[in-house]
Formats: structure tokens, C-alpha cells, sequence
């Protein structure tokens, strides 16, 4: 292979940012994954480590204190947290999804506020996009933001609002000009100490319980002219924009969730023995694993390959396909780890179905990922728009 023509493959620094990862997840995390989900409480734990070892917002730039690290690095961290408890993938990938819009719109200021607590792991970050009637479109939104003096005044609330009531900051996209639709649409940094903000009770959820859901409320809420994330009638686009990035957050949970699945049925087939020898002997158990494994490799190196688009469009490069391997991936990846983690729990038989292994959660984690940030429905409606373009 020529020296100018690197391998299609993460550097040394990657693997050795997986092999940190998992140690501390394996360590720090995962023991506390099945109490975190029966008990429904957010994983504190999870979240000290991650802090402790600078690795709750990987992505936040240098010269706002973060350790710059590129969105390969952010996919594997993500991963690797999720292979040991999907919840606490949450925290880097929501830190992400929250603070993409600033860092993509916001101003300089803005900036320096905002992702330098981040980076230093004194607040996370989430994002407000959906409501009650506004969900796969969210262009509906009624969630306002009126101008007055030097205030914008917010009135509205948000559904589905991930880690709501634990972030210190939220990315709130609001109505500015009725009459513009989309291009009425503008985005601000709302602080959970803003006056008149307030949270809905958690939602009771079939997965992913040790991440809080909940409304955002906001009433009256006036926050300063600055707070707006780049010029007024452009926060749908950034919204779209930002998604192009953090599908692909989605995308490496559901590999993690998947290969924490695949790793633990591995383990469990050599030491399950029936008929007098071990299950993962039988011809039929190796074509479900190989399948498993198959599958899942597939989705990682289209999410990869996403990941580095992103990378490069973050730093201004033109990615005309960014947004269709962007939802190719976390489609790919989250039908992947449905598939992968069911299979898992047949691999597992009875035993698969109880809470006493871990697939019976991982299978009900994974199910999420076929959902938010776009439902699989919505990704192959904007994969066909791009192709028919």
C-alpha cells in the first residue's frame, strides 16, 4: 500500500481510546447497569467516571478546554460506554446532540459560555427540538420566542427531552416568525435556572430507564438577546444540520448495545451445555452468531465511514453525501442491534428472558435507537429524497 494512501481503518490512537474506554466501562460502569435500570435512576456513577477521565464531551474543541478529539473518537467512546450500559451512553452522545448546534451557528462568545462548563464537566448539555404534535415534523413546532427590548421572551413546551432536568443547558428551538414556517424557526441556549423553566415528570419507558425523559416547560422565559444560536429564521437548518452529525451518536449506541449483546450470548454458548456437549457447538446456534457478528461488522464500518464525513464537514469541507450516509448508518445500525440483541435472548433461551442477564435489557435498550433522532422511517424517507435528487 502506498505511504499517501492511508488504511481505510482507526488509527492506533483509536484502538487505544477503545481500550481505555472499556476498561473504565467494564470497570465503572457496567456493574452498576442493571441496578441503574431496574431502580430507573440516572447513572451517577457513569457519569463521575466519565468526568474523572475527561470523557463526557470528547468533542468539545481545545480552545474551549475539551480535548478536541474527532468524531471517530466521539463513535467509540460512545460504543464502548454502550456496551456496558446504554443509559450512560447518554452522556456523551446528549452532550453532543446538545452543544453540535452552538458549535456549528453559535457565536464566538456563545462558545466560550457555553462549551467550556461542558468540556469541564460541570454541566451536560441537551437539546430541544420535539413536541407533543411536533415530532417526525418537527417544523410544526408552536414552541415561541417573542422579541422584547433587549429579551426574547420563550413560551412552549418540549416532549421526549433526553437527560431534561439533569442538564445545566438546553439547545431550544423556537418560533420566531409565524408566517415564515421553517424559515421561522431560530435556536437559543436556555439555562435550567432560567426563570420559568421547569420539567414534566419522567417518562416511564421500556428502555434506556436510567436516562431521565421529560417535558421541558417554559413560561415567560426571557433570556437575553445573545443567547440566540446564529441569526434569527436559521435554527431549523442548523437543527438539520446538527442532525446530520449526531445520527451518527445514534448509530454507534446501537453498535455498543449490539456488541455487548453478541459478546455476553459468545459466552454464555460456550458454557451452556445440552445434549452433552456446549450449545455453541451445534451448527445451528454458530449460523446465528456469525449472522450476528456479520451484520454488526457491516453497520460499524458504514457508521465509521460516516464518522469521518462528519468530521471533515465540521471542519468546512463539502460532504454532498453527509446527510444520506449520515441516516444510512443509524438505520443500518439500529435495525442491527434490534436484530442482534433478539437473537442474543434466543441464544439464551429461558434465561434470556429474565433480568437476571443483561440481554433481556439490552434488547429492550436497543429498541429506542430505531426511534429517536429520527425514526427509521423518517431515515429511509431523507436516504430516497437524497437519492432522487
Amino acid at each position: 500500500m502506498s505511504a499517501d494512501f492511508p488504511a481505510y481503518a482507526p488509527s492506533e490512537e483509536h484502538e487505544l481510546l477503545r481500550q481505555t474506554v472499556r476498561e473504565l466501562a467494564d470497570a465503572k460502569i457496567a456493574p452498576h447497569a442493571a441496578e441503574v435500570d431496574e431502580e430507573s435512576r440516572f447513572p451517577q456513577e457513569a457519569l463521575d467516571a466519565l468526568v474523572q477521565n475527561e470523557l463526557h464531551a470528547v468533542h468539545v474543541p481545545e480552545a474551549f478546554g475539551g480535548a478536541g478529539a474527532d468524531a471517530l473518537a466521539t463513535v467509540i467512546v460512545i460504543e464502548e460506554v454502550a456496551r456496558a450500559c446504554a443509559s450512560s451512553s447518554l452522556i456523551p452522545a446528549v452532550n453532543k446532540l446538545g452543544t453540535v448546534p452552538v458549535l456549528l451557528s453559535g457565536s464566538d462568545e456563545l462558545k466560550k459560555k457555553y462549551l467550556t462548563p461542558v468540556a469541564k464537566g460541570e454541566a451536560m448539555f441537551s437539546y430541544a427540538l420535539s413536541e407533543a404534535e411536533a415530532g417526525s415534523d418537527a417544523a410544526g413546532m408552536k414552541t415561541r420566542a417573542v422579541r422584547d427590548g433587549d429579551h426574547w421572551v420563550l413560551n412552549g413546551a418540549k416532549m421526549w427531552i433526553t437527560n431534561a432536568g439533569e442538564s445545566e443547558y438546553y439547545t431550544v428551538m423556537a418560533v420566531t416568525d409565524p408566517a415564515a414556517g421553517a424559515r421561522g424557526i431560530s435556536a437559543f441556549v436556555v439555562e435550567k435556572s432560567d426563570a420559568g423553566v421547569s420539567f414534566g415528570p419522567k417518562e416511564k419507558k421500556l428502555g434506556i430507564k436510567g436516562s431521565p425523559t421529560r417535558q421541558v416547560i417554559l413560561e415567560n422565559v426571557r433570556i437575553p438577546l445573545d443567547r440566540i444560536i446564529g441569526a434569527e429564521g436559521t435554527g431549523f437548518k442548523t437543527a438539520l444540520a446538527t442532525l446530520d452529525h449526531t445520527r451518527i451518536t445514534i448509530a454507534a449506541q446501537a453498535l455498543g448495545i449490539a456488541q455487548g449483546a453478541l459478546d455476553y450470548a459468545v459466552g454464555y454458548v460456550k458454557e451452556r451445555k445440552q445434549f452433552g456437549k456446549a450449545i455453541g457447538d451445534f451448527q445451528g446456534v454458530q449460523f446465528m452468531l456469525a449472522d450476528m457478528a456479520m451484520r454488526l461488522e457491516g453497520a460499524r464500518q458504514l457508521t465509521y465511514h460516516a464518522a469521518i464525513k462528519s468530521e471533515r464537514a465540521m471542519h468546512g469541507a463539502k460532504i454532498p453525501d453527509l446527510t444520506f450516509v449520515s441516516s444510512a448508518c443509524k438505520c443500518l445500525a439500529s435495525d442491527v442491534a434490534m436484530d442482534v440483541t433478539t437473537d442474543a435472548v434466543q441464544l439464551l433461551g429461558g434465561y434470556g428472558y429474565t433480568r437476571e442477564f443483561p440481554v433481556e435489557r439490552m434488547m429492550r435498550d436497543a429498541k429506542i435507537t430505531q426511534i429517536y433522532e429520527g425514526t427509521n422511517q423518517i431515515q429511509r424517507m431523507v436516504m430516497a429524497r437524497q437519492l432522487l435528487k
